[in-house]
Formats: structure tokens, C-alpha cells, sequence
């Protein structure tokens, strides 16, 4: 297989993975919502979840082909989507909102340590893929097991369950935008700065290859060095800025600050293209987004439009985060191309993550 047909399998196999998690997010919100029993309504959809995405991610290290390989991705991002639609949902139920934005906090921890281990974890089992994938499988499938035990939710079988038939499924995945303009303005600057963010993360190597000059060993170095050197900046923005909110009761200064630092950033390298200004870039950007992501979940729990859907909402609204990992890396290309090179990109960055902070300013019902 060339590189050529590599890059497009890879490409193939993510966006269909992509599309499974984005179906299954707002319609196992809806189900969970709807669900009565003595086990409450986030945890039979949470362990059914569990089990489809362990058993598939198993699976996917014994694909044998293209096909083979797309179900199983499928399947198992279905199966977790279907584990963490319920499980963002466990913040508004259980959380009183005085302590949301510090359980952002250690949500946003557990996202970005995940994100450090996987790949050095990932590279231990280079040569032994079916192996890997069996054991990345029974170690989520205990984490998800201890949980549910140690955070068992309540007996819900007396409360009243809403009608459940297609007609309601298809009505209640609108949301009136007069009567709720804050869940979309959320909604908004999420998507926008998501994008932005992810515009950039997908094309680190190239840009430091091609941008900023460097071969490519030495671009390859580079990058592994910057994502070494923002990671500090990272856990200390995460820790700083969920637990603040929570002190100060306000959440959109610190949405708007993460946001504006995320925009500034992206214009360090056009000012400086080297790779002591895209360090810098970087380590501000990061700093950002941690302060954006530890305390921007705690605000969409305060605009949810009704608290007997929170799943279901919490489901819509995540797509904000997960679309533009699928998009953004399109968008990000066509820029590239249509002006012949990363200086344009940043630029359009910069835009819309400034536009995404600045959509923070008409929520209404947040401080």
C-alpha cells in the first residue's frame, strides 16, 4: 500500500468512525433520558455502551482488510459514544453548579493524560497491534466496570417516563433558538473555536516542515518537543481556571479569555515563523484551551433548555466538539491550497476563534 492510499484509507476509516459518534450522541441522550429502572437512567445505556465499544475495539486488531476494519471503528466509536452520552450527563444530574467547574477540571485532566498515554502506549505495542488492541479494550472495559460500581445512580422506576415514537425522536432534536438562543450561542462558540484549534493540531508536522523550513526529522522532533513543552501550561490552566470559576460564580470571562488567547496565539508565527515563535504559539494556544475546556463545559450545563433532557441536549451540543475534528482538517487544506501555503491559515484561525470567544458575550442566562 503507497503512502497515497494510506493517507486516504486513514482518512476513510476516521470519518466513518466520526459519523457513527455523531449519530449515536443525541439518540442514546434521548433513550437514556427516557430510560426507567432500578439501575437509574444513565447506567444500563453506560454498560451497554461499555460492552459494544469493548468488543469492537477487540475486534479491530483482527481486521483483515479496509472494510473489515471500518465496521469495527465504527462500532466501537458507536459503543463509546453510546458510554460517554450518559456519562456527560452525570454532571448536571448529580453536580450542584457551585462545584461544576472543578469537575471540568478533573474531566479535562482525565482527557489530556489519555491523550499524552495513549500514543507513547500505542508505540509499545507497534509490532503486537492485536495484542494492543486487547489490551486498551480490557483496560477501558475495567476503568468503565469500577465506575459504574463505585457510582451507582438511583432507582428511578416511579418517575414518569415522556412518550417515546419517532415523531418524538424527530421533534425533540430541535430546539427552539428564541426560546433557548443561549444553548446556541454555546453551541457557536464551541464549534468555532473547536475548529480553529483542530485546524492547526491536525497539521503540526507540515507546518513545521513546510512553514517554518525544517526537514522533516528534524520537524518530527520538533513537534514532539512542543507537544512536551505545552502539556505544563495545559494541566496548570485546567487547574487553575475550572476551580476559579467555581470560586468567583462566573464562567464567561474565563470562556472569553481561553478563547481570546487561543485567537492571539495563532498570530505569534506570522509575526515570528521560527521555531522559538511557534513554541510560544504553542504554549499560549495550549494555556488557552485548557482554561477554555475546564470551565466551557460547566457553562453548556447552565444552558441546557431542560433538565429531564440533558442527555439527549448534552448530546447535540457535543457535536460542536467532535464535528470539526471531522471537518476541520478539510477546511483547514482547502485554505492551504487555495493560497498556496500555512500563512493563510493562521489568519483564518485567528477568525474564528475570535469570533467563537466573542459569541460568549450574548449568553444572557450565565454570569
Amino acid at each position: 500500500m503507497n503512502n497515497a492510499d494510506k493517507v486516504h484509507n486513514l482518512a476513510l476509516v476516521h470519518a466513518a468512525a466520526a459519523v457513527a459518534g455523531l449519530v449515536a450522541q443525541p439518540l442514546v441522550g434521548l433513550l437514556s433520558d427516557r430510560t426507567r429502572s432500578r439501575f437509574g437512567a444513565r447506567t444500563p445505556c453506560m454498560a451497554v455502551g461499555l460492552a459494544i465499544g469493548c468488543i469492537s475495539l477487540a475486534g479491530t486488531g483482527f481486521a483483515t482488510s479496509i472494510a473489515m476494519l471500518t465496521i469495527a471503528a465504527m462500532a466501537a466509536h458507536f459503543g463509546f459514544n453510546t458510554f460517554a452520552c450518559p456519562l456527560t450527563a452525570i454532571q448536571p444530574d448529580r453536580v450542584p453548579p457551585r462545584l461544576r467547574g472543578r469537575y471540568s477540571t478533573l474531566a479535562g485532566l482525565g482527557v489530556i493524560t489519555a491523550g499524552v498515554l495513549a500514543p507513547v502506549l500505542g508505540a509499545s505495542f507497534l509490532h503486537r497491534i492485536s495484542t494492543g488492541y486487547l489490551v486498551a479494550a480490557a483496560t477501558i472495559l475495567i476503568a468503565g466496570l469500577v465506575f459504574l460500581v463505585l457510582n451507582p445512580d438511583r432507582d428511578n422506576r416511579a418517575q414518569a417516563r415522556s412518550p417515546f415514537s419517532l415523531a418524538v425522536v424527530v421533534a425533540s432534536l430541535w430546539i427552539d433558538p428564541r426560546r433557548n438562543a443561549d444553548f446556541y450561542w454555546v453551541f457557536l462558540g464551541r464549534f468555532l473555536i473547536c475548529a480553529g484549534y483542530f485546524m492547526l493540531l491536525n497539521y503540526q508536522l507540515y507546518i513545521t516542515e513546510d512553514y517554518i523550513g525544517l526537514g522533516v526529522t528534524q520537524a518530527a522532533r520538533v513537534g514532539s518537543l512542543l507537544n512536551l513543552i505545552s502539556l505544563p501550561g495545559f494541566i496548570l490552566a485546567t487547574l487553575v481556571a475550572g476551580p476559579l470559576s467555581d470560586r468567583i460564580g462566573r464562567r464567561k470571562p474565563i470562556v472569553l479569555v481561553g478563547g481570546l488567547l487561543i485567537s492571539l496565539a495563532t498570530l505569534l508565527p506570522i509575526a515570528v515563523p521560527t521555531v522559538p515563535g511557534l513554541a510560544a504559539s504553542t504554549i499560549i494556544l495550549t494555556v488557552g484551551f485548557g482554561a477554555f475546556v475546564s470551565v466551557d463545559q460547566a457553562l453548556v450545563t447552565q444552558v441546557l433548555p431542560n433538565p429531564d433532557s440533558a442527555a439527549k441536549d448534552l448530546g447535540l451540543i457535543n457535536i460542536a466538539a467532535t464535528l470539526p475534528a471531522t471537518i476541520a482538517p478539510v477546511a483547514a487544506a482547502a485554505i492551504v491550497t487555495a493560497f498556496g501555503g500555512y500563512a493563510a491559515l493562521y489568519p483564518a484561525v485567528a477568525g474564528l476563534t475570535c469570533l467563537g470567544a466573542l459569541a460568549v458575550l450574548r449568553i444572557r442566562t450565565v454570569r
